[in-house]
C-alpha cells in the first residue's frame, strides 16, 4: 500500500511517499481503510526525532475511513462501517490502512458526519474532553483560560468547555490575525498572548505553548486553580514549577499526554472520542477543517510549524462518496 514514510529524522522534505507493507489487525483490534488522516504537531515532532522512533515509521495519529478487517476477539463492529479512529499508540494512519485497538474506534453510523470532518476529532476534540473533564475537573461556572485558541486543539477547547458548564472562557492567541478566528470557536475574549495577564485570573489555564506562556499561566491561577501542560509548540527550554510554591498558593500543575493515556486507557480514550463525534454531529462542537493530498504531506507539516494555520489540517488519502452536505466543512 502506498503511505508517507519518515525514512530519516529531519524538516519536512523527509517525508517521502512509499510502498509499504499492508498491515492485519491483531486481537482485540481493526484495520481502516484511510479516508482522511489528520495533521498534527505531534506527527512533526516524530519527524524531528523530538519522540524516539523506529525508522522508517508511518506518522498519522487520527483517521477517517470504512472498516477493512476485524481482528479476533472484535464485537460491535463491522466491514465496511465508516469510523474515526485514533491511531495514536502505534501511529501509521498517513497510510492506505492503519490499525489500531478496537477500543479506539468511533462509529460514524447515524451521525451525519462528513469523513473528512470526522478525520479532525479523534486527536484534538478527544483531547479537549479529556483534559477539561478527566484532568482538570472542571466545575460548572469556573473560568477557563486556553492558550493557541485559533489552532486545532484550541479550537475545540473552547467549545468543549462551555459543554462543560464553564463560565468566563478566554483564549490567546500569536498574532492579531487570529483574533476573530479564535472568537467564532466559543470564547468570551480572545486576547494577544503576551496581554494575557491583564485578562484577570483563571480556575483552569491549558497550555500547550511552553517557554514565558507557561511560566506567566502560573501567575494567572486563582487559588484552587489547575493548569494543564499538554504541548511545548514554542519549542522553549523547560520551565521548572517549585513544588513549595505550589503548596503555597494552592495551586496544581498537571500534564496530559494523549499517546500515553490511549495506550493505558483505551477505553476511556474511546468514550471520549465518541462523546466527541456525537457533539460535531449534532451542532454543539464546530470543526473548521482544509483539505490536502497525502503526497502534500510535506506542506501540511510546513504549515503546522510555522504556526500561520487554523483550525484543522487533514490529509485525503483516498476519495470516498461523502453525504450530501457533508463537504461543506471542509475547503
Amino acid at each position: 500500500m502506498k503511505a508517507i514514510t519518515i525514512p530519516e529524522f529531519g524538516g519536512a522534505d523527509v517525508l517521502r511517499l512509499d510502498e509499504v507493507e499492508l498491515p492485519e489487525p491483531g486481537p482485540g483490534q481493526v484495520s481502516i481503510d484511510v479516508a482522511y488522516a489528520g495533521a498534527n504537531f505531534a506527527e512533526i515532532l516524530y519527524r524531528q526525532g523530538v519522540v524516539d522512533v523506529p525508522l522508517p515509521f508511518v506518522p498519522g495519529i487520527e483517521v477517517s475511513g470504512r472498516i477493512r478487517a476485524l481482528g479476533p476477539g472484535v464485537e460491535g463492529l463491522r466491514v465496511g462501517q465508516p469510523v474515526a479512529a485514533l491511531t495514536i499508540v502505534d501511529s501509521g494512519g498517513y497510510a492506505e490502512a492503519v490499525v489500531t485497538s478496537a477500543d479506539l474506534v468511533a462509529p460514524l453510523d447515524g451521525h451525519d458526519l462528513g469523513l473528512g470532518v470526522a478525520a479532525a476529532l479523534p486527536s484534538n476534540s478527544t483531547t479537549a474532553f479529556l483534559v477539561l473533564d478527566r484532568v482538570a475537573r472542571i466545575e460548572p461556572g469556573e473560568s477557563v483560560l486556553v492558550h493557541a485558541a485559533a489552532g486545532g486543539v484550541g479550537s475545540q477547547l473552547g467549545q468543549a468547555a462551555r459543554l462543560l458548564g464553564a463560565g468566563r472562557v478566554v483564549g490567546t492567541v500569536g498574532s492579531p490575525a487570529k483574533i476573530e478566528t479564535a472568537k467564532a470557536f466559543g470564547y468570551d475574549e480572545v486576547v494577544l498572548r503576551e496581554l494575557a495577564a491583564e485578562a484577570g485570573r483563571f480556575d483552569v489555564v491549558v497550555d500547550m505553548v511552553g517557554g514565558p506562556a507557561r511560566r506567566g499561566s502560573l501567575d494567572l491561577l486563582a487559588a484552587m486553580g489547575r493548569m494543564v501542560v499538554m504541548g511545548n509548540a514554542s519549542g522553549a527550554e523547560d520551565v521548572g514549577i517549585s513544588a513549595n510554591e505550589l503548596w503555597f498558593t494552592n495551586k496544581t500543575v498537571s500534564g496530559f499526554n494523549l499517546a500515553a493515556f490511549s495506550a493505558a486507557f483505551p477505553a476511556q480514550a474511546g468514550r471520549a472520542l465518541r462523546r466527541a463525534v456525537a457533539a460535531a454531529a449534532g451542532g454543539e462542537l464546530r470543526v473548521q477543517v482544509e483539505s490536502l493530498r497525502l503526497e502534500q504531506a510535506a506542506e501540511a507539516h510546513r504549515r503546522i510549524e510555522s504556526g500561520r494555520t487554523t483550525g484543522k489540517l487533514v490529509l485525503e488519502v483516498e476519495r470516498i462518496q461523502e453525504p450530501s452536505g457533508a463537504d461543506e466543512a471542509v475547503i
